[in-house]
């Protein structure tokens, strides 16, 4: 059915009854709270909105993809019916339950062309239930291309009201912020460094949360889009999903870091370094879904005590184990933007990237470099703590199968072999009596029946070497 004809059947409608519609709602139109007819509007002179906040993530990844929807065809119809269903599928089953036993129960609001302004999950659940034929709704004056700023407010309005936005998935509100600032100054991406200031107060009006909220919402969603960039999603915004508190983070991170002297940071860091943390995060938040999503604080966030960035050795130490691991990683395989799922096709994607981080191994290397690092911080904060630290050390010592033969591997002895000498270091810093009295306990449990024919010369001459140097030792005191 095209526009014309819809707009001539709706009008029908009110015409008939508008002297006895179903009922009255206010709508904010208009600057003003404006009294308007409710009437009963047959489901099939209904269009879904792709643009509606609770899908614009999806409809914008599909046209990304070069999948144009045609709302007003049946094929771009069920499209967005699946979309607004998968959106909450749990919450969808309950309300349409409650929608099939009692019926729309929540008036709401079209263009005088069909267009669903608010109410698209409502009449996907309606026609799904197979029980009713019509949709309650206000009729607003307009067409959506009469006065779409206004109708914008409107939908922003409702959508985001605190009841309604409980039921988004979280990036909507991100990119719904970005959809507004972008239509309400006319440009075609958002200068951060000098934001408009009536534009700001226009979306916290209309999606009801303070200006510092929304200058969030913005700075946040670059971090968003940079991330997609620089994976060459682009605009694939399915990709951002279940990742909001990390981007939350790595936004204020970078906001904080860049061009000051954070105190947080490990001194004389530079905006390279910053650049650094960011493309570090970026990999562990392809990676997500593979560990804890706390985990991802201890990057930068907090005091400069209780995360690598705060700490110059490890920062330096992790972030250059984490490249190098990066540099061993075989080429990924190039995206197919004609995949029928690309969210499926990158999500296996990403997934590929996590398992060949493993190297064949059981645990990704980026996972163990960040555990090794985060038990550096651990043993950082404990520093003044030595007892506690000595018996983790020897507990860890003892744990170490010795007669492996990989502990006979000259790394693994040449690593034996430090840990000894910065003990023996350690000693000898605080009491050489103390060393003294360990080379003797040592001495005293070589069984000489047990040296090897070919040790025998070695041993006498090291021997001999000890006794010049005990010799010395009692001379000098």
């Amino acid at each position: 059915m095209n526009k014309e004809t819809r707009i001539r059947k709706i009008q029908e409608i009110i015409d008939r009854e508008k002297d006895n519609p179903f009922g009255r709602q206010e709508i904010p139109w208009q600057d003003d709270l404006v009294p308007m007819n409710v009437y009963k509007i047959p489901l099939d002179l209904l269009v879904y909105n792709k643009y509606n906040g609770r899908i614009l993530s999806r409809t914008k990844s599909l046209e990304t993809q070069g999948r144009k929807i045609d709302e007003t065809t049946p094929k771009g119809d069920e499209i967005i019916a699946d979309l607004l269903w998968n959106s909450r599928e749990d919450r969808n089953k309950k309300t349409l339950k409650s929608i099939s036993d009692f019926g729309q129960e929540k008036v709401g609001i079209i263009t005088r062309d069909g267009i669903i302004i608010d109410g698209n999950r409502r009449v996907m659940l309606l026609k799904k239930s197979g029980k009713y034929d019509y949709f309650k709704a206000v009729v607003l004056p307009v067409t959506l291309e009469e006065n779409p700023i206004e109708i914008e407010e409107l939908e922003t309005r409702y959508q985001l009201g605190e009841d309604e936005k409980l039921g988004y998935n979280a990036t909507e509100k991100y990119l719904k912020a970005k959809e507004l600032y972008l239509r309400l100054t006319s440009q075609k991406e958002i200068d951060l460094k000098n934001l408009d200031d009536s534009a700001i107060t226009k979306i916290s009006d209309w999606m009801g949360e303070n200006l510092g909220e929304i200058g969030k919402y913005l700075r946040t969603m670059a971090v968003m889009d940079e991330y997609l960039e620089y994976l060459e999603y682009d605009g694939i915004y399915t990709q951002l999903d279940d990742r909001e508190d990390q981007f939350l983070f790595l936004t204020k991170w970078l906001n904080g870091f860049y061009g000051a002297e954070s105190k947080k940071a490990f001194d004389g860091y530079q905006n390279e370094d910053v650049d650094d943390l960011k493309v570090i995060a970026f990999d562990y938040l392809r990676i997500r879904n593979y560990y804890d999503g706390k985990e991802f604080r201890i990057l930068a966030d907090g005091n400069s005590e209780n995360h690598f960035f705060g700490d110059k050795d490890i920062w330096k130490s992790f972030s250059k184990k984490h490249f190098e691991i990066f540099r061993q990683l075989p080429k990924e395989t190039p995206i197919d933007n004609n995949s029928n799922n690309l969210k499926k096709h990158l999500d296996s994607r990403d997934n590929d990237f996590f398992e060949n981080s493993k190297f064949g191994g059981d645990e990704s290397k980026f996972l163990d470099n960040l555990n090794v690092h985060k038990d550096r911080i651990k043993d950082n904060q404990v520093a003044d703590q030595p007892e506690k630290l000595l018996r983790k050390a020897t507990s860890t010592f003892e744990a170490i199968r010795t007669g492996h033969p990989s502990f006979a591997k000259p790394d693994v002895q040449k690593l034996v072999k430090v840990l000894g000498e910065k003990v023996f270091s350690s000693l000898m810093d605080k009491s050489p009596s103390r060393v003294l009295s360990h080379v003797v306990e040592l001495l005293e449990s070589i069984d000489i029946e047990e040296i090897p024919e070919t040790e025998i010369d070695d041993v006498v001459a090291k021997t001999k070497k000890i006794q010049q140097l005990c010799y010395q030792i009692n001379k000098n005191l």
